[in-house]
């Protein structure tokens, strides 16, 4: 497993508790040493774990082995049937979607994927969407409002793809489309922040009448190099604009972004799969129960109403 750096410390306590416990195969004479060990790499697990900064945490939310759309597709629906193509240009493989039972009800489900290796990567193009997969995800949530089926999003991307060929296909556009077309979809839309949540490429498919996020997942305007380069000429000072960025899901959840923080195992989503994907299995059938009470008109005045509302703004001679 790759270890990250704030890790180390806990990697060395790892490997010296396998190493004893081999050797105890034949000598039970480190029990006691063993259990102390143990106990200590507890101990360091919850010190290092409670104080993690806010990079550290965009490091979490990149971790290799941390479970992608694909992934929680897998795992939290009964039946899966994949959709392809935005009927325009082409099937955009960093979008993966389709029709899907979750807890025994109709869904349409759509998510960002990364890919896991180089092959794959390339293939997702690293998840960076172009505007046929911004097209795909809004033709496959006409299909859920046709067939009055409640629609979830996993965002993970770092972004939208910044290619020329993407901008002369009509990227700024299409996510501008997404965005119209979402706040007025006459079905609930539920969006879970999985991992990464950059800029457009998130909230192209990211309105939503509820939406949560994992607890170490991020969600900002631009990726914490990028602010970094516009803003002190100096990506290497990623950590000092992931601080600023206020990225985090404690930050978004009091500045109401979003409305609920999905906590993780400790260290992260990846150290214990099963039970984020019962974590998000959970989440999605008692939001999707309580949205369907609701009337698609009052649906999206509510949908309206809670995304003109996020912010906050002061006016010249305001007091703050």
């Amino acid at each position: 497993m790759d270890i990250l750096p704030h890790e180390k410390q806990i990697s060395e306590y790892v490997k010296a508790i396998d190493y004893l416990k081999k050797q105890n195969q034949s000598n039970p004479l480190f029990n006691a040493e063993i259990q102390k060990m143990e106990q200590k790499l507890l101990t360091l697990k919850k010190k290092v774990y409670s104080d993690l900064t806010p990079w550290e945490r965009v490091l979490i939310a990149r971790h290799p082995q941390r479970p992608h759309s694909i992934d929680c597709i897998s795992n939290i629906t009964e039946t899966f049937h994949e959709l392809h193509g935005d009927r325009l240009y082409g099937d955009d493989q960093s979008v993966v979607g389709g029709i899907a039972k979750i807890g025994g009800n109709s869904f349409v489900i759509i998510g960002q994927e990364k890919g896991f290796d180089t092959e794959s990567r390339v293939k997702r193009n690293f998840g960076m969407l172009s505007p046929e997969g911004f097209r795909k995800a809004i033709r496959l949530m006409k299909i859920a409002e046709k067939f009055s089926m409640p629609v979830v999003t996993l965002l993970d991307t770092p972004g939208a793809y910044p290619g020329l060929q993407a901008e002369e296909r009509g990227q700024g556009s299409a996510i501008a489309y997404n965005l119209r077309e979402m706040a007025r979809l006459k079905t609930p839309i539920i969006v879970l922040l999985i991992g990464e949540g950059s800029s457009g490429g998130a909230l192209g498919m990211g309105v939503g009448d509820v939406v949560g996020m994992m607890e170490h997942a991020y969600y900002s305007v631009i990726s914490p190099e990028g602010c970094a380069s516009i803003l002190w000429k100096d990506s290497s000072r990623n950590k000092d604009a992931a601080g600023a960025l206020k990225l985090n899901a404690e930050n978004l959840l009091e500045f109401g972004v979003i409305d609920e923080i999905l906590p993780e195992p400790m260290g992260g989503a990846h150290q214990d799969p099963a039970l984020v994907y019962a974590s998000i299995k959970k989440f999605i059938v008692e939001k999707a129960s309580v949205l369907r009470s609701i009337s698609s008109e009052v649906l999206i005045e509510k949908r309206y109403q809670k995304f003109r509302t996020i912010g906050r703004y002061f006016y010249e001679g305001d007091k703050k």
